[in-house]
């Protein structure tokens, strides 16, 4: 899981991260886990005024923001069924408000080989981009390849230990539990045109049980983790985006802090829903 995955422009405020060989790095991944939890998460996007200070200092052309994230995972017996909403309103240096929609969905199944996508972002009602497609590996821990419909019918390979994004957060999830401090994982999850996005991933804690308001997750360890995302081409070490949040063991997310780029957001989940099987 990626938040929020439908902005090409998302970065986070950590330490960047330098990509190494996945296939080095690591075995080869699991199956999805079966105990992820399917639920229905709303968080609630606020604006870090200090950290956006320190991303773009005076001259930064975004001055306040707010906003909401939906996120909801259902399970659909042989697979993963994921929606995303993000929903923000930004100001702009001269006070004007630009309203930002972005949608992402996905059907993944629960073997790790399949995953079906689409993404749309909006700027004030207009559409600025769409992806749609579908994706396939051999085997797990194996090759593939992406078969977009938009923006344009092109198909592109997926390395050897590519994994889609519910695959990804079950085996983070997995590393942490077993110890593991670092991860690099090839990832395609359909959000961007250029297909597969290699991740750098450092485990920062295990805790259990973490302290938390919701039922839910008070018996349940978790780990705090942060990630870096680099394009797919050798050499490259300089990440397109980052991100860092705390997981529960059941894959429920919250604590975020978010760089826009020149701007950046703190994201708190205010309600949790555990939603039942779809069978």
């Amino acid at each position: 899981m990626r938040f929020p995955a439908v902005l090409a422009a998302f970065l986070l405020v950590i330490p960047w991260v330098i990509p190494v060989s996945s296939q080095a790095a690591n075995p080869a991944p699991a199956p999805v886990a079966a105990n992820l939890l399917a639920h229905r998460a709303l968080y609630t996007l606020t604006f870090n005024a200090r950290a956006s200070a320190v991303a773009k200092g005076a001259g930064a052309e975004i001055t306040g923001a707010r906003g909401t994230m939906g996120y909801e995972i259902v399970d659909a017996c042989e697979g993963w069924a994921v929606r995303q909403r993000l929903q923000m309103t930004l100001t702009n240096a001269d006070g004007q408000d630009i309203e930002m929609t972005s949608e992402y969905a996905t059907w993944e199944s629960k073997d790790g080989l399949k995953l079906r996508f689409h993404m749309k972002q909006m700027t004030d009602a207009a559409a600025t981009s769409q992806t749609d497609g579908d994706a396939s590996l051999t085997a797990v821990g194996g090759p593939g390849e992406a078969h977009y419909l938009r923006p344009k019918d092109v198909t592109k390979p997926l390395p050897a230990g590519t994994m889609f994004p519910t695959a990804h957060t079950a085996a983070l999830i997995a590393a942490a539990r077993d110890g593991k401090k670092f991860l690099a994982l090839p990832l395609f999850d359909g959000t961007d045109e250029g297909g597969v996005q290699d991740s750098s991933i450092v485990v920062l804690d295990w805790k259990k049980p973490f302290k938390t308001e919701f039922a839910e997750l008070t018996a349940l360890p978790s780990t705090r983790v942060r990630l870096a995302f680099f394009d797919h081409t050798p050499g490259t070490t300089t990440p397109s985006y980052q991100q860092g949040l705390r997981y529960w063991e059941n894959g429920v997310a919250d604590e975020m802090q978010m760089d826009f780029g020149d701007f950046v957001m703190d994201g708190k989940m205010t309600e949790l829903t555990p939603l039942p099987k779809k069978c």
